[in-house]
């Protein structure tokens, strides 16, 4: 990203201000990970096991990696199943139609 089509956007973590650098017309969705990412944080600190705002950082990061990667998987489970449904009318289909379109004696 050159500078040229950036500008800098004020998030906030943990009550911590970031100058980010994004792009126009991005500044809302950066706002928003920004706010998910803030409520991450703010979990994993009142669960009062992890101190300290870097330890915290990276355990919100590693949530939302493992996040990430379930829905993923999950949206290719749900993929290969239509796939296989689909398979599947497409072959009682066919049978039906071999059916329908045999000649008598066959």
């Amino acid at each position: 990203m050159s500078k040229t089509d950036a500008h800098k956007v004020t998030i906030k973590l943990l009550d911590k201000e970031y100058m980010i650098a994004c792009p126009e017309g991005a500044e809302a969705e950066l706002l928003t990970s920004a706010d998910y990412l803030d409520q991450k944080m703010r979990d994993i600190r009142g669960n009062g096991k992890t101190v300290g705002l870097e330890r915290v950082a990276v355990m919100a990061a590693l949530n939302i990696a493992h996040e990430l990667l379930r829905s993923h998987a999950d949206s290719q489970q749900h993929i290969e199943d239509q796939v296989r449904h689909l398979g599947s009318k497409i072959d009682q289909s066919l049978s039906r139609s071999k059916l329908e379109n045999r000649e008598p004696g066959d």
